[in-house]
Formats: C-alpha cells, sequence, structure tokens
C-alpha cells in the first residue's frame, strides 16, 4: 500500500466524519424545526376550528335554539363552513365522524375503508388530541382532531404525509447533496497534495526499481526539497555510491566462488560414482570424516552362483559387458528401496539398509529389495537367453543385527562401511542358497519384522561354520499362487512339529506339501530328515541345528 493511499485513508475519513456530523446535524435542526412550525400550524387550526365550533354552539345556548335540529343543522352547516375556508391547499383534508367513525362532514370527498374507519374510531373513542398518523382514503395522512361533544363528532385537521414532509424531504436532499460535493472536493485535495508530498518518494522508488531491474547503480535521485524527505534522497543517493562500490568487489568474490563451486560439483559428480551422496553430505559436514557408531542394521550379501561358469566361457571385455548391465539391475534395485551399495568384491554385492539413513521400515525394504533383485535377474536373464549367452544364477543373504558402521580406515584410505557380526553370517547365507535350492534368505531377526507384510517361509535352523549357536533361516516371495500359498502353510505347520520332535506329524504335513507341489526340494528334503529322526531319534539335547560346514 502506498504511502499516498495512506493518507487518503487517513484523512479521507476524517473529512468524512466531520462533513457528515455537520451535514445531520444541520439537517435534523432544519427539520425538526421545519416539523415543529408545520405541527403547530396544524395544531393552530385543529384550535381555531375548536373554537369556532364552540362560539357556535355557544349562540346557540344563549338563545336556547338547542332543541331545534334545524337550528342545530344549521351550526354544523356553518362550522363545516369554516372548516373549508382554513383549507389552504388540495392535500388538506378537515372532516368530523361518529363514534363508530363514520364521516359526518368533510372538506372534500372522501370514502374510508373499514381498517380506516375502525382506526378513526379508536382515536375518537380516546377522544386523543395527539398529533398522528392515519391512512384516510388509501392515503397516509398526519392529522391532529379533538373531540365535539355537543355534535357527538371528532373532527380532525389532516395533511398529507409526503406534503407535510415535503420541506424535510428537500432539506434532507439539498444537504446530501452538498455532503457528497464537499467529501468529493476534500477528496480531490486531500489527492492532489498527497501527490504532492509523495512526489519525491515515489521518485526514490521508482529509481530503485529502475536499479533493480537494470543493475545500473549509477543512478541517482534528483533532491527536490531540503526537508526531511529531501535528506531522504540525499542519503539514497550516498547509499547507492557505496552499494555501487561493494558490488564491484562482491562480483570479484562471486566469481571465485562460482569457480570453486564448479569445481566442487565437479568433485561431487565424480565421487557420487563410487560413494552415495548421503555420506559425501556427512564427509562434507563433519570435516572429512565420519566417526563409527553403532546401529542396527539390514546386511545384504549377493554373488553370482554360476559366476566361474560363465567367467571361463567369457573373453574378459565379454565379461565386464556381461557384468555392468547385472550390476546395474542389481544395484539400482536396492537403491531403489533405500539401500547403500557398499562394495564389489568381485562378481558379489554387499549393501546394507539403515545408515548413513534410517527409516522405520529398514527390515521390510532389504527383503523387498532381495525379492525384487530375484525379479529383475529374470528380465536380465530373458534378454541373455535371447542374445545366446547362459543365464545368471544369483543368491541373495539377509541378516539384521547390532553392527559397526561409518568410515573405517586411515587417514589415507577410508571407506564408509559396515562390521560386525551379524555381516558374516549376511555373507554365509547367501553361501547357503545352492543348498537350499533358493535364491533369497534371511535371518530370523528379520522375519519378526517383515512376517506380516510378505509371505515366508522357515527352511531350516543352521548353524554356519565357525558357529555353534544356531540361526532360523527363511525365504520369500512378493505373492504366491493358491497352490503354493497352501503348500507353504503345510510346509510351515510341518516346521512346527519337526521342532516339537512330533517327526510322524511332521512326515504327514510335509507329504501333503508335496502333493500340491511334487518338485518342492525343501518339502522333500525335510520329509526324509523327518523319516531319519523318526527311526533314529536324536539325543534329548538336539535343537533342530544342522550344523554347516563349509561357508
Amino acid at each position: 500500500m502506498s504511502i499516498r493511499l495512506k493518507i487518503v485513508l487517513i484523512v479521507v475519513p476524517l473529512i468524512v466524519a466531520t462533513l457528515a456530523l455537520t451535514g445531520v446535524s444541520s439537517y435534523f435542526s432544519a427539520s425538526n424545526g421545519i416539523t415543529r412550525i408545520a405541527k403547530d400550524f396544524l395544531g393552530f387550526k385543529s384550535q381555531e376550528l375548536q373554537t369556532q365550533a364552540e362560539s357556535q354552539w355557544r349562540l346557540l345556548v344563549d338563545n336556547n335554539l338547542t332543541g331545534k335540529p334545524e337550528m342545530v343543522s344549521a351550526t354544523q352547516q356553518a362550522v363545516e363552513g369554516y372548516a373549508r375556508s382554513i383549507v389552504r391547499s388540495a392535500t388538506e383534508l378537515i372532516l368530523a365522524t361518529g363514534p363508530d367513525g363514520a364521516v359526518r362532514m368533510s372538506t372534500s370527498d372522501v370514502t374510508l375503508q373499514p381498517r380506516e374507519q375502525e382506526r378513526i374510531a379508536a382515536l375518537a373513542a380516546k377522544k386523543s388530541t395527539d398529533l398522528v398518523t392515519v391512512a384516510i382514503g388509501g392515503k397516509d395522512r398526519v392529522a391532529q382532531g379533538f373531540w365535539f361533544d355537543p355534535f357527538g363528532w371528532y373532527m380532525v385537521v389532516t395533511e398529507e404525509r409526503a406534503a407535510f414532509y415535503d420541506q424535510v424531504n428537500q432539506i434532507a436532499i439539498r444537504t446530501g447533496i452538498i455532503l457528497v460535493a464537499a467529501i468529493l472536493g476534500g477528496v480531490i485535495l486531500v489527492l492532489f497534495f498527497s501527490g504532492y508530498l509523495t512526489r519525491p518518494l515515489r521518485r526514490v522508488a521508482a529509481t530503485m526499481q529502475d536499479i533493480i531491474s537494470t543493475n545500473d547503480l549509477s543512478k541517482r535521485v534528483v533532491v527536490e526539497y531540503h526537508d526531511e524527505i529531501g535528506q531522504l534522497a540525499q542519503t539514497f543517493n550516498i547509499m547507492v555510491n557505496g552499494l555501487d562500490e561493494a558490488y564491484r568487489q562482491i562480483k570479484a568474490f562471486a566469481l571465485k566462488a562460482a569457480v570453486a563451486r564448479m569445481r566442487e560439483r565437479k568433485i561431487k559428480e565424480v565421487f557420487r560414482q563410487y560413494v552415495p551422496e548421503d555420506v559425501i553430505n556427512q564427509v562434507q559436514a563433519n570435516e572429512s570424516k565420519v566417526s563409527g557408531d553403532e546401529g542396527i542394521l539390514s546386511v545384504m550379501f549377493s554373488h553370482i552362483t554360476n559366476y566361474a561358469e560363465i567367467a571361463t566361457s567369457l573373453r574378459p571385455d565379454e565379461l565386464v559387458q556381461s557384468l555392468e548391465p547385472y550390476f546395474r539391475a542389481m544395484v539400482d534395485t536396492i537403491q531403489a528401496r533405500g539401500g547403500m551399495v557398499d562394495k564389489y568384491i568381485t562378481d558379489a554385492v554387499m549393501a546394507f539398509f539403515g545408515a548413513p539413513v534410517k527409516r522405520e521400515d529398514d527390515a521390510l525394504r532389504s527383503v523387498m529389495a532381495g525379492i525384487e533383485m530375484t525379479e529383475a535377474l529374470r528380465e536380465f536373464n530373458k534378454r541373455r537367453i535371447t542374445d545366446g549367452h547362459t543365464p545368471f544364477s544369483v543368491s541373495v543373504g539377509i541378516n539384521r543385527g547390532l553392527v559397526t558402521f561409518g568410515t573405517i580406515g586411515t587417514e589415507t584410505k577410508m571407506s564408509y562401511t559396515v562390521i560386525g557380526d551379524p555381516v558374516n553370517l549376511a555373507s554365509r547365507l547367501s553361501g547357503l542358497t545352492k543348498t537350499y535350492s533358493q535364491e533369497l534368505l534371511f535371518a530370523e531377526s528379520l522375519h519378526r519384522s517383515v512376517k506380516d507384510s510378505v509371505p515366508c517361509r522357515l527352511l531350516d535352523t543352521v548353524a554356519v561354520k565357525g558357529k555353534k549357536q544356531g540361526v532360523k533361516i527363511y525365504t520369500a516371495r512378493r505373492d504366491l499362487s493358491a497352490a503354493q500359498r497352501e503348500a507353504w502353510g503345510l510346509h510351515n505347520l510341518g516346521m512346527a512339529e519337526y521342532y516339537d520332535r512330533s517327526f510322524s506329524r511332521a512326515i504327514g504335513y510335509f507329504k501333503d506339501a508335496l502333493k500340491i507341489l511334487p518338485r518342492d526340494l525343501m518339502a522333500a528334503t525335510l520329509l526324509e530328515r523327518s523319516k531319519r529322526y523318526e527311526k533314529n531319534p536324536p539325543p534329548p539335547v538336539w535343537d533342530g541345528v544342522e550344523v554347516m560346514t563349509h561357508k
């Protein structure tokens, strides 16, 4: 909002309020005066009519003629004649009614409507002498009456309401015209003087806008007045001189900064190919070092199980060309689920979920990434088979547990990675996929977090090389067919009986599962193992753990 408009909004209401109060006061004073005069005049006529009627009646009384109807009628006619003589305009009307409101005398022809007659009768009954507004002959009239008992008349002197208040209405119109004219004149003067006063300020603002749009700090404002506004213009010119000098220095600094940012961006783009952007940002924020921290992460290992076969059948350049789209499919899937690719180990990919960015559903994200990696591999293999190449077989092992993560290494060589026993177990699980004919294996620590989100199948309890304590291992898929869902359910029931040493019941469940999926290797394996334990029960301390001696 401009200063000029603010001045107008402040001053104009004051002018309008002052003029309005003055005009309204004048209007009410004039209208009250005129109304009082009109009222007094109407009252005067009513009083004169009453005096004339009493005078005529007194003549009859003095001459003992009140008992003669013809003389009373003559007196009434005389009163009517007097009433007609005091009527001065076509809008005036004097009439007399009986107690029932019926017209007995009138200075002009008039017919009362039933409601009008009732209203006059009510005034007659009260013998009212007040100034009232009544409807007579379909017109609103201002009236004042009196009761004349000798005739039994209620005499009313009236004037049409429009005519009665005509002068008041004219005063209102004239007052309104004068008030509007005065307000318009005041607004025009305020606009003129506010524009005159704010013109230097507008020039300062226009010059500033011109400088902003053109970046030309050579422009100056003309100093018009030797007052506070003139001081403002002079100060503005001094400020622009300082900005012009500062702008030259800033441009020099900006050029240097832009060059530095371009170099930093190029370096960051190069490093982004090796290190995730979140890690780069943390390293920058912590002055090139991210200290080790502890947390519960999901660690994933994936490798090509038939890598040796493929590597021996291809030239090195062909092997590289084959691995590049494979790694792209695997890495894109991991990163799409928020995982961080730690490193490549020949044909293997190591990744983890939960650092440097931690999410509440990291466990589910890691398992879904494993499922989607196997799905992406199928699409990848379709293209390889079409091109006449050997398809890849993949293994994915995932574990979740407390690990140390962050930058690990020396000042000359550092790596953002994770270390800890859960990492080793994830690697071992990746190696067990071939044993269990599964593309995906994950530990019980993950099963607790994902069992309500994806279909899971318990495969075994194993103790990997170097460990005595067993861990339950599972596999999962995005969705199952009706047959698979039924078979997996029977298999899981069989596993519960198996660990409860109820081998005969476990055999029944595994057989039922094989009826639905005859080629299911895990159901067949557990069936043979249950038959063996049924014949030769394991020792009492048996906990269902299968010790794996290989990796």
